[in-house]
């Protein structure tokens, strides 16, 4: 008999697995139908594995019977972003430059071996574009993936394909990462949660060619799940340089013991950074979601923030790490990469280190300048996105002034140059005259290593505003 299993949160999963009424074992069975059916209209999963994922579901079935599950996500679906090497199975970054007997593959990412020691379901790995490059998600290897909400527009990317998947009731859960908002773009564009921590708070290996910038975290359909999940991510691992120590408290249970509402918060408002412009229909939920926080009792100022667009430094920080990359699969790798990659380093090309210097320089300027802002304020907020999802199989929107993706990203890349925290959590929909109805979302930043009053202000505008699904209203 078909159920609805595959739309319930991770939390609700457990409750079932642990009272007997869900079985871990149909709940898989169940994805991996729906994975069949829905895959090909938007082409989120680039491989799936379906002996894997139930055998892993049959052993987590066994735990529950015998009353020992590993921890929150025992049997939950998840799904990894085919950026994360996962022993197995290949890890081809949406290139191809990489084939899949290039390694043995016998090596987990940290993010990936954690989920398998806390007894998750693997069902996957998700698209990205190459290498991760960009902020929409299609690759000459793996094709467009579309978004679940309308499949002639984009999921966004780079973790698009977790996005879809997340969105489509596909995984339950996905691990993305986000090197200048590629877990906040997909989240915002497809309807979602998703949480960039506090740089080094989930370990990376191996190290990223996007250096400092880069972020794995989690992306759910509730605060709750996000949070579950950092537990299980978060935590020291001596691959990964920056990795910060093993947190000695669990999120989850710290937001379950934090007020309901914000009474005392202090929350700081900027809709445009000072550089930025929204549409409407984004700008009229930023609004209306930044009133239902003061309607929870937070103190909310806006706050006229003069910054300039930084893109030029993060320019120099990420498109030197995207030639990096290329640079290593030898002389005739460029001929063979994604077209807008190619023409983004031929633009991007020539830094120096003296121009590094320069970059890097910024970075810490803006990181005092954040600084003294969450000393006045625990959160700033601002929409994900200015825009909702444009038409698929594009880099950058129709009528874009610039063919760098950081053009119509303004709010996300900042935020990887501080390794500051930042979720997005759903706002609305755009309601204009087109009739698109596709989703938008707000973003809360927080200072560094408070990554908990990130997800505490998220769950209580989670709990006043519902959240809306595929399925429907949650």
């Amino acid at each position: 008999m078909e159920t609805t299993a595959r739309w319930s949160s991770a939390a609700d999963l457990v409750s079932g697995f642990s009272s007997g009424e869900l079985s871990p074992v149909e709940v898989a069975a169940e994805h991996l139908d729906a994975i069949g059916a829905g895959n090909p209209a938007i082409n989120a999963y680039c491989l799936v594995d379906a002996d894997l994922a139930l055998a892993d579901a049959r052993a987590s079935a066994q735990r529950y019977a015998a009353g020992r599950p590993l921890g929150p996500l025992d049997g939950v679906p998840v799904s990894i972003k085919d950026l994360l090497l996962t022993a197995g199975w290949p890890t081809l970054r949406g290139s191809e430059l990489i084939e899949p007997d290039d390694l043995d593959w016998a090596v987990d990412a940290p993010a990936v071996a954690r989920l398998r020691e806390a007894g998750a379901v693997l069902l996957g790995k998700v698209t990205t574009p190459e290498f991760g490059w960009k902020g929409v998600t299609d690759s000459l290897r793996c094709g467009v993936t579309r978004n679940p909400w309308n499949t002639d527009r984009t999921t966004g990317g780079s973790s698009g394909g977790s996005g879809a998947a997340v969105a489509a009731g596909l995984s339950t859960l996905s691990v993305g990462t986000d090197g200048g908002g590629s877990i906040r773009i997909p989240a915002s564009f497809c309807g979602i949660v998703g949480f960039k921590p506090t740089y080094g708070r989930i370990p990376l290996y191996p190290a990223s060619p996007f250096g400092t910038l880069a972020h794995a975290g989690p992306m759910t359909r509730t605060v709750g799940d996000c949070a579950a999940m950092l537990d299980v991510l978060s935590g020291f691992d001596s691959r990964d340089w920056s990795a910060m120590p093993t947190p000695t408290q669990r999120t989850a249970d710290l937001l379950a013991q934090a007020p309901a509402d914000l009474v005392g918060v202090r929350i700081a408002y900027s809709s445009t950074l000072g550089f930025g412009s929204n549409d409407p229909a984004v700008q009229r939920n930023t609004d209306a979601a930044v009133a239902a926080l003061r309607d929870l009792g937070a103190d909310v100022t806006v706050v006229e923030l003069q910054w300039e667009d930084p893109a030029w430094a993060y320019h120099i920080l990420w498109f030197s790490g995207a030639e990096v990359v290329v640079r290593a699969f030898g002389p005739g790798g460029m001929e063979k990469i994604d077209p807008g990659l190619r023409q983004a380093l031929l633009r991007h090309s020539g830094f120096t280190a003296a121009d590094y210097l320069d970059a890097t320089a910024l970075r810490m300027s803006m990181g005092v300048e954040t600084g003294k802002l969450h000393e006045e304020f625990d959160a700033l907020v601002t929409p994900t996105m200015p825009t909702v999802a444009f038409e698929a199989g594009v880099d950058v929107p129709a009528h874009s002034e610039s063919p760098d993706w950081t053009s119509w990203t303004p709010y996300s890349y900042p935020f990887n140059l501080t390794g500051q925290p930042a979720i997005t959590v759903p706002s609305g929909f755009d309601d204009t005259d087109d009739g698109s109805g596709l989703p938008t979302g707000l973003q809360i930043v927080g200072a560094r290593h408070h990554d908990n009053m990130v997800l505490r202000i998220a769950a209580a505008y989670e709990s006043a505003a519902r959240f809306a699904t595929l399925e429907g209203v949650r």
